[in-house]
């Protein structure tokens, strides 16, 4: 039996990274996952991936900075599947970093957009979806820096910061009505977009390896177990939360 057995999921972002790992645990744990991602070749990949396994998934395209695309991708979620019991939105995509009185209003504006806003457009077409089915669970994936700040990633930290208190807030709307809401904060995790940094930044790459506690980066994957206890009935009484999943990176 699987912690996600007869339920049906979307997972945004899900071409790479933290979103590929978090479909392939919800499908091995037993979900009908739509990925969904804006890239074609990626997402039909982990999608590919998750039936070679043993899996069920398809993939739906999926702009989720384009209202029209994140409503069409729930429509069709449930078109081939009859509901939707779990979403994890994790799609996001920083634009720029720097000073702050060096970012451009366009930097900042689509940063929000694509790590803050995008957040709530999934969000308000995956909520209708679930109080259609008397319930369900959404997790919104997070970041660090949204918890203490993070020089020269002033955009980024602040629109995750939003992402924290959307959490929350619509946890508090919700909650009466069956749907639980909650969010995972990851520290650094070994991503392709970290790895690109850590070549073009190497005298960061030290000090964000040793950020952690346990002085090692995390993997997408312990990411993923996080998001499908919180997906899965375990976590029936959790909602609102903000769970870190960082190493230790925050008491260190």
């Amino acid at each position: 039996m699987g912690l996600l057995d007869n339920k049906v999921g979307i997972v945004t972002g899900a071409g790479q990274g933290i979103g590929r790992a978090i479909a392939i645990a919800c499908a091995r744990e037993g979900a009908a996952v739509v990925v969904s991602d804006f890239n074609e070749e990626t997402g039909e990949a982990t999608a590919e991936a998750i039936r070679s396994a043993g899996g069920e998934a398809s993939f739906v395209f999926g702009d989720v900075s384009k209202e029209e695309s994140v409503q069409a991708m729930v429509e069709q979620a449930i078109s081939r599947h009859g509901r939707l019991d779990i979403a994890c939105n994790s799609a996001a995509l920083s634009r720029g970093s720097g000073p702050i009185h060096e970012y451009t209003r366009e930097v900042f504006d689509e940063t929000l957009a694509m790590c803050l806003t995008n957040t709530w457009l999934c969000m308000k077409y995956e909520i209708p979806a679930m109080l259609a089915n008397g319930g369900g669970a959404i997790v919104n994936i997070s970041s660090n820096a949204s918890l203490r700040g993070q020089a020269f990633n002033t955009a980024y930290a602040a629109a995750k910061s939003g992402v924290n208190l959307l959490t929350k807030s619509s946890a508090a709307e919700y909650g009466s009505q069956g749907i639980r809401i909650n969010a995972v904060s990851p520290g650094v995790i070994r991503t392709p977009g970290v790895e690109k940094y850590f070549e073009e930044q190497p005298k960061m790459a030290e000090g964000l390896k040793k950020a952690a506690a346990m002085n090692r980066l995390g993997e997408p994957e312990e990411i993923a177990e996080a998001v499908v206890f919180l997906c899965s009935d375990r976590a029936s009484f959790v909602t609102g939360q903000i769970l870190s999943v960082d190493g230790g990176g925050a008491v260190k």
